[in-house]
């Protein structure tokens, strides 16, 4: 017995195959193009996905020579809060307006100020960002009235392979909390927003929670893709919530922490929990009757690779923080706000700046890598401390990803300015991964999904505080925490002569 996970990211799309113990059995890829016809735009055309995830399932397939009867089901993940709009005979409108798009910002003061700021915060939670699904249909609906005159169904990314794959419409309760039409608590479409901003219910699809079964898949389906008709498909999930799954981080007081180009942190909460200033976001897990916390730092490793490509070029990364373990805890002083991109969590300020604050003749560049990497540390402290102010109290144990934790240097560096156990695990695929997990419930070769995961994920390593670093670290974090309040007004100047220069 076999389960497949789909995963429709920005930049590809991902099959993957696991068998009846978790065990990934192959895995292929075939890329995506992006466009971007003016400023601040970001689209794809959605039958590249289908063209794409066509050609990897039959690769996938082929790769390991499974007969597609023995694939019990199906699970879907893939790229959040992206805009796929249908008319009635199910074909496609426009481009997808992706998750990365930012030419909604009117769009989104539009909805605070027609609902209330906190009220659509309370209903949502979370405030109405760029990246989000809601204000992008205000757009088409203001910008380009002869489609929306024509929609019939919105859809997110992956919800639009599961119609290609069974003809049906449905969506999962974590990517559909992510479109913030959701009222959160109850987890489902809130009737009082759609009826506020004239959204038809009729034109959304029923959500279910990530187990559970949608639909089949079709005959067309199955000639396009090998896939055996009949396949049950399940809901499945949005990238973030499937990838929490693939590191096990299923349940109040086991946090995922992945270090990528960005940072993510994601809690899992009992309850539909809400910071009051929407610094974090809040929507519902795949795991039914969970929900989670996530925070967003937008240069984590993203610092480093701009550090070492503009700045140490002819060294890799290995020898380039090797290097950094000759400067002593704490930098001697020296702090970086790693705010290249400008930041998200805890503050959401596009016009933030990173830099180095408190260079003396003293410092060489072992100082500057050790402070960058304890810059982006604290920066994981922020989103940490305002997961807990804002009432996830306890976090017994965080499983760690992506490409900045290969390096223990670093792991054993946060987990030092956290005051947490840092885990790695067996699993490195994240979202396809949990998209499979989710099909293996589904198909109830798992009772649950926590179960599904004690299975088939292994933690490999612990790393734990070291007492001496963390005092030095308790003493420094205050300091970092203190320089955006005050460099704020500073940062805003910066853009202005920045703008007035060019």
């Amino acid at each position: 017995m076999y389960f497949l996970g789909i995963d429709i990211s920005t930049t590809s799309s991902k099959a993957l195959l696991i068998d009846g113990q978790g065990e990934i059995t192959g895995v292929a890829s075939t890329p995506h193009t992006i466009q971007s016809p003016y400023p601040l735009w970001s689209e794809q055309d959605p039958q590249e996905w289908w063209q794409a995830i066509t050609d990897s399932i039959r690769k996938v397939i082929a790769q390991t020579n499974v007969d597609s009867a023995s694939i019990a089901a199906i699970g879907l993940t893939g790229q959040m809060h992206g805009l796929v709009l249908l008319d009635e005979a199910g074909e496609v409108l426009r481009s997808a307006i992706l998750w990365n798009d930012q030419r909604t910002q009117a769009q989104c003061d539009q909805i605070h100020q027609q609902i209330g700021k906190q009220a659509f915060l309370q209903i949502t939670g979370n405030l109405s960002l760029t990246g989000f699904t809601a204000s992008k249909i205000l757009w088409v609906r203001e910008h380009e009235p002869e489609v929306f005159k024509r929609v019939k169904h919105i859809l997110l990314p992956k919800d639009y392979i599961r119609y290609r794959l069974s003809g049906g419409f449905a969506m999962d309760k974590a990517g559909g909390s992510g479109t913030v039409l959701f009222d959160l608590a109850a987890r489902d479409w809130s009737n009082e927003l759609l009826e506020d901003l004239q959204i038809d219910l009729a034109w959304l699809p029923s959500t279910f929670e990530g187990p559970k079964f949608t639909g089949v898949v079709s005959d067309s389906a199955a000639g396009a893709t090998g896939l055996k008709p009949g396949t049950p498909i399940v809901a499945g999930g949005g990238d973030q919530a499937a990838q929490a799954v693939g590191v096990g981080a299923v349940e109040p007081g086991i946090v995922g922490l992945t270090v990528g180009t960005s940072g993510v942190v994601f809690a899992p909460t009992s309850s539909a929990l809400i910071e009051p200033e929407g610094r974090l976001h809040a929507f519902c897990h795949v795991v039914p009757g969970v929900w989670h916390f996530m925070g967003v730092m937008l240069s984590a490793a993203g610092s480093l690779q701009w550090y070492r490509d503009k700045l140490a070029h002819e060294m890799d990364f290995d020898t380039l923080l090797e290097e950094a373990k000759s400067a002593p805890v704490g930098s001697e002083g020296l702090q970086f706000l790693p705010y290249l991109s400008g930041e998200r969590t805890p503050y959401p300020d596009p016009l933030a700046r990173a830099g180095w604050i408190g260079l003396a003749a003293r410092h060489g560049r072992a100082h500057m890598t050790r402070a960058l990497l304890e810059g982006v540390s604290y920066a994981f402290r922020d989103i940490f401390s305002l997961i807990q102010e804002s009432g996830l109290r306890e976090i017994h144990q965080v499983r760690v990803s992506g490409g900045g934790m290969k390096n223990a240097f670093w792991r054993q560096m946060l987990s030092s300015v956290l005051g947490n156990d840092l885990v790695t695990v067996n699993t490195t695929e994240g979202a396809a991964f949990g998209a499979a997990i989710l099909a293996g419930v589904g198909a109830g070769n798992w009772g649950d999904v926590p179960s599904a995961c004690q299975a088939a994920i292994k933690i490999t390593g612990t790393t734990v505080p070291d007492e001496r670093e963390h005092e030095i670290y308790q003493q420094a974090y205050p300091i970092y925490k203190a320089l955006y309040p005050a460099l704020r007004p500073s940062f805003r100047m910066m853009n202005d002569l920045t703008e007035k220069t060019f």
